[in-house]
């Protein structure tokens, strides 16, 4: 288990920037490859699966964990495939929390 994967999000605060430049890469360090950062702005990756029954298990994981650590992804669930997209809204950024959720959901 990751390191970030074993924190806890913490409450969302709009007086914090969002991350940018090496304190972003730092994060980015620290989860799975795939998760690709857009614009600076939001973590995205693309999960394959056999078939719908399987994509929509992997969905209903990550609604539980999003629901345990109160951070909540956009999910896009289609036959075989699902894409996540994190960000913080509070702060139109990307957050530590952002991170935390990638570290856990590359786990399930």
């Amino acid at each position: 288990m990751s390191q970030l994967a074993k924190k806890k999000c913490g409450a969302c605060r709009s007086d914090i920037p969002p991350l940018k430049g090496a304190d972003l890469k730092g994060y980015a360090d620290q989860v799975d490859d795939a998760w690709q950062i857009i614009d600076e702005h939001h973590l995205e990756r693309e999960f394959k699966f056999k078939n719908f029954v399987e994509a929509l298990a992997f969905t209903n994981k990550v609604g539980e964990v999003a629901e345990a650590e109160n951070h909540h992804p956009d999910i896009y669930l289609s036959w075989g495939k699902v894409r996540i997209s994190l960000w913080t809204h509070k702060i139109g950024g990307l957050s530590e929390n952002d991170f935390i959720m990638a570290a856990k959901i590359s786990e399930l």
